[in-house]
């Protein structure tokens, strides 16, 4: 099986999301897409991060309809600080050994991998995904000390658009594979500015997660629930 691993806060969960999951799944012949919210951090600003059981809800209901796609709450079950080698080690141990892990992220995150706890070792758990993200550009993947054996000349050629996918061997055995996917128009930010100040959604979202927010009184200036 070949499971694509795609984690975020969905705070909310758009059309976007769901297109980048649809991309990753037909390039790289997933069975499926496992989506994974994460949990409540504790530095949470009113008003900014709706609740767990909300933004699980609002994926649940994005992804009703899609067989290829299916939900966990694993990191929203976990207590204390949630980090990807714990969720990648946890899903490993639950798909067992016959299933290859593809880990879905932005290039802007990926640029932050060095940071990550025990980002080497994640790196031979699972082969990652990256997905081009505006105004970042593919060839700063070459300043990562994590990765000297990327050719230069393969990241220009994403950044100049000659190619869309660049597939990159590593050395313990894993695949880095860069996407570039035709840019999205709408943030989540975006869209929580858009119904704190009453304005349109203009299709942003799928119909059930904008009647979910809508109903729920998300994202409003003047709402308690989060």
């Amino acid at each position: 099986m070949r499971l694509g691993l795609l984690g975020g806060s969905f705070n909310p969960i758009h059309r976007c999301h769901l297109s980048i999951a649809q991309s990753a799944r037909r390039l790289l012949r997933l069975d499926q897409v496992l989506f994974i919210p994460t949990g409540d951090p504790p530095h949470k600003q009113p008003g900014t991060l709706a609740s767990a059981q909300h933004r699980y809800r609002m994926v649940q209901l994005a992804i009703q309809d899609e067989p290829a796609f299916a939900l966990t709450d694993i990191e929203i079950r976990r207590s204390g600080k949630s980090y990807s080698i714990d969720t990648v080690r946890a899903l490993q141990e639950e798909y067992g050994p016959d299933t290859a892990l593809f880990f879905i992220i932005g290039l802007d995150a990926f640029l932050d991998l060095p940071s990550w706890k025990d980002a080497t070792h994640l790196l031979s758990l699972c082969h990652f995904v990256v997905i081009s993200r505006p105004a970042t550009t593919f060839l700063s993947v070459a300043a990562l000390p994590l990765f000297p054996e990327i050719p230069k000349e393969e990241l220009l050629a994403l950044d100049a658009g000659q190619v869309e996918r660049a597939d990159v061997p590593l050395r313990n055995g894993r695949t880095v594979t860069f996407l570039r996917l035709p840019p999205c128009e709408s943030s989540a930010s975006e869209i929580r500015a858009r119904v704190a100040n009453g304005r349109p959604l203009a299709n942003l979202l799928p119909p059930l997660v904008e009647s979910y927010i809508l109903r729920e009184g998300l994202y409003r200036e003047d709402s308690e629930r989060f």
